[in-house]
Formats: structure tokens, sequence, C-alpha cells
């Protein structure tokens, strides 16, 4: 049988999380759906990540973020929306594949895909896409980029010991991915088409990474672009004289950023802005420009995922609500 709700939100990350706790404390009913599990873009962090925000920033629901430091690690993250959820009783429904949305605001049918084989079908009035940006990475591009050794993703630093890693790019990613590889007994390269440290990074590691650079226990590669990856090397080239230079390599890990993924939201008629990646929205409710359809979270900063954080986009679930109610 079908199930009816008000609202249903895909994606139960921090930001859809907010969706449902906004929507719970104003009486709305809602149900949120992942094909995954709760949170699991944290999931995916570095198991040894710190955030850049504070915990008061990334609170959620009304819901305290309290613990001894100032700045979270992934798993008090990971503990504290899980927490919001219990608090909050949402109506999650994890491992849950949306498959299709159609129909029209007021009458949205949801069909889904459960991970036992099963199908799901629900009504709401509304949609909430709340998929974040994580869905494929920013490629090189280049030869020998499809190569097992390529990553795109690091976690931890254990398995690159006594092997020689290039790291692309200069933003937190790269460096504390490089930092935490190089204390664990890897040799480690950096390269960068620019010729400084992204300004982005925590202040707190940019000593830090400046003095391996400048002592060369971790070799940057300033002015450079990945031209070529091969079996046991890397070729690179210099935009400043085309110039090329083949180093020794056991493992490229390329922190270029990943993107958003908008075909569910173009499936249900939404614009999407062929250069930005941004969907056509207002960003004063959240609505896009088919109606009864919203975006919350990352997803909303299209191709620049660097726009949008959890601090910025727990916001997004109020908005959403007040609009609902409004109507």
């Amino acid at each position: 049988m079908d199930e009816r709700c008000e609202l249903i939100v895909v994606g139960a990350g921090p930001c859809g999380i907010a969706v449902g706790a906004a929507a719970k404390k104003a009486g709305v009913s809602c149900v949120l759906l992942d094909r995954g599990c709760i949170t699991a873009s944290l999931v995916n962090y570095p198991y040894y990540m710190t955030f850049f925000s504070t915990a008061k920033m990334l609170e959620i629901g009304d819901v305290p973020f309290t613990i001894p430091e100032p700045k979270p690690s992934r798993r008090e993250a990971l503990a504290y929306y899980r927490f919001v959820v219990e608090h909050w009783d949402l109506d999650v429904r994890q491992y849950e594949d949306v498959g299709e949305i159609d129909g029209a605001e007021g009458s949205f049918t949801v069909r889904t895909k459960r991970r036992d084989g099963s199908e799901g079908v629900y009504t709401a009035s509304a949609v909430v896409v709340a998929t974040g940006g994580f869905h494929r990475p920013n490629l090189l591009g280049v030869p020998g980029e499809d190569l097992p050794k390529v990553l795109h993703y690091y976690r931890e630093p254990y398995p690159f010991y006594d092997q020689d890693v290039l790291v692309v790019g200069a933003g937190n990613s790269s460096v504390e991915s490089a930092l935490e590889m190089y204390r664990n007994g890897a040799r480690v390269q950096m390269v960068h088409f620019l010729d400084v440290i992204d300004q982005g990074v925590k202040p707190w590691v940019v000593p830090d990474i400046t003095n391996r650079l400048k002592n060369r226990e971790i070799v940057m590669h300033w002015k450079h672009r990945v031209a070529e990856i091969r079996p046991t090397s890397v070729v690179l080239k210099s935009d400043e004289t085309g110039a090329t230079t083949e180093i020794a390599n056991d493992f490229v890990v390329a922190m270029t950023g990943w993107r958003a993924d908008p075909a569910l939201l173009r499936s249900l008629g939404v614009s999407i802005d062929e250069e930005t990646g941004i969907p056509a929205h207002d960003p004063a409710t959240m609505r896009t420009d088919v109606p009864g359809v919203y975006i919350a979270g990352v997803i909303a900063a299209g191709h620049n995922a660097n726009k949008i954080f959890i601090e910025n986009g727990r916001e997004h679930g109020g908005l959403i609500v007040a609009d609902r109610l409004g109507k």
C-alpha cells in the first residue's frame, strides 16, 4: 500500500536530517529515504578527520552538540547526528533507493527499491532532494586514470607505508592526507597547478605542511599538472615551460573534489545551469522552478561543493518547512 506524508526527503545526511527535524518540530509529516546509511557521506570521510567548523556550527534540530573540544571529530559527528535522529524520532528509511518520482505538487508518487528487493511506494505533497555533492569525482582526464592505483578518496594512511604516493591538489584534503601518509612511512610527493597552498587550508595545518615542504620531507611540484599515469610512474607537465618529468609512483591520491549528480532533479523537470551545475531555486525558500520540489544542502551549490557546508546547509530545512506551512 502507498504511504502518505506531507514531505519526502531524498537523502539522510546532516542537511536532510535538518529538514526532517524542522518538519517534526512543526508537526509536518515527513519520511527520509536514503540508498545508504544515515550520514553516509560522513561515514566515507577519513577515519581520523577533525571538522573545520566548531560543534556549535554543526548543530541541527535545536539539539546541542556538546563535546570537550571545540571542533568535533568524524566519530563524534556521526554519534551526534544519530542522536538527533533518535531525539526527534525521525522516520528514516535506510538502504532504500529512490528509483523515480512522478506527479505534481500535492500528489507526488515516489517509487523505491529496498535492500531486500521489495519495492516501496510513497505519496507526498512535496519532495526535498538532499542528496549531497559527493556522487562522482572531478576526474583528471588523463591517460591511465582508470588504473587501480588511482584513488579519488582517502581514509587512512596505513595502506601506503613504504610506497611512493603522489597527492594531487593543495586543499585541506590533499594537505592533511599528505601529512598523515608522510608520518606513517609513505614517500609523499604533491602536485599543484598553482604556486601556493590553497587559502582554505586549516590555519593550524599550514605551518606543518609549510615546514615539511621547506625541508623536502614532502616534495611539491608547483605549477605542474598530471599528464599521464603509468603502472609504476607518473608523468608531470610544467604549466610554465611544458617540460615533462617522470617520477616513480605506486599510488595516486587525487583529491580533486567531487560533484553532485542532478539526474533526479532533471527527471523532475528542474532547470540546471550547465556551467555551474546549480539547480534553479529561490534561496529564501529552497523551492526549485518546479512547484513542490525543493533542494537542501550541498546539492544547491552545483559543481562548487565548497560553497555550501553543513553550517549553512542546515538552515535549508527551516526555510522549506516555513514555505510549506505558508501554503
